[in-house]
């Protein structure tokens, strides 16, 4: 499927411009299609080469992708580079940015998308990378999203995401998640950013409270193994491609196909072997 690309900047609470990136699927004879949206949000580096490739990618299965450069706050909405200087000044923004203004900057991706004559009006979905992992686990605190794929999402576990450092994502997804709202976390078992027992704690909290998820730990890999550029080694295709199927079979089950109203009607399993 062909993709265009464009974006729109939005004028945020605190005076400065958020540009989100805009990418589109184009079926040549249907200009009118309509198709799910999907926010992809970055990693500390703000919408890099990676980024835009694995939302040309989800793009072109046949979503409305929209990417937000979400360190409008301090900076242009041009990638940081992959460098020490990058890094520093990526894991500075990340902290230094008011929790306030990351759900901002969600509730303005989808008014974007509700905009979009290309998007079918119906459901959202999220995803992301590290930090973007977190905002897309996050994410699910506005209704509009209706599942999430996180790759390895950073401060979950430990609460250290936005000015202060104390962020109640975890806490708030696990009590306000519908059950029509659904979580893929995906994490590499060699990920240093998140600790097996940071893994246990969100695996744990999600169970306990009832949230619908899928926990996957894949063995081997380590942080940022979907970014296939200055990656320091990490980067493993295969890996990611096999994620990417979790990541389809929730978008296309949860976001294309009419599910209707959620009915818990499951019930508890005969043990047969």
């Amino acid at each position: 499927m062909l993709i265009t690309e464009s974006y729109q900047d939005f004028l945020t609470a605190d005076g400065t411009n958020l540009r989100i990136y805009i990418y589109t699927p184009k079926i040549p004879g249907y200009p009118k299609a309509k198709f799910p949206g999907v926010i992809i949000y970055s990693e500390i580096y703000q919408v890099t080469g990676p980024v835009r490739r694995l939302g040309e990618k989800i793009a072109s299965e046949g979503y409305v992708v929209v990417a937000p450069a979400i360190y409008h706050n301090f900076v242009g909405p041009e990638a940081l580079n992959y460098d020490v200087e990058g890094t520093d000044m990526g894991n500075e923004f990340k902290i230094k940015k008011t929790v306030e203004s990351y759900d901002e900057d969600n509730r303005l991706c989808c008014d974007l998308l509700y905009s979009l004559p290309q998007f079918d009006g119906k459901k959202i979905g999220a995803t992301g990378m590290c930090l973007g992992g977190h905002l897309a686990f996050r994410a699910l605190l506005d209704k509009r999203i209706t599942c999430a794929t996180c790759f390895f999402p950073t401060d979950v576990h430990s609460r250290t995401l936005g000015l202060g450092m104390n962020d109640d994502t975890l806490s708030r997804v696990s009590n306000e998640a519908s059950k029509d709202q659904e979580l893929v976390l995906i994490f590499g078992t060699l990920d240093t950013h998140v600790p097996p027992e940071g893994r246990d704690l969100i695996r744990k909290t999600l169970r306990d409270k009832g949230v619908h998820f899928t926990f996957l730990e894949i063995h081997g890999a380590q942080h940022a193994f979907i970014r296939d550029t200055s990656s320091k080694g990490r980067y493993d295709a295969a890996i990611t491609q096999g994620c990417l199927g979790f990541l389809f079979e929730q978008f296309n089950r949860k976001l294309k196909v009419d599910l209707g109203e959620y009915v818990d009607d499951i019930k508890p399993l005969e043990h047969v072997c």
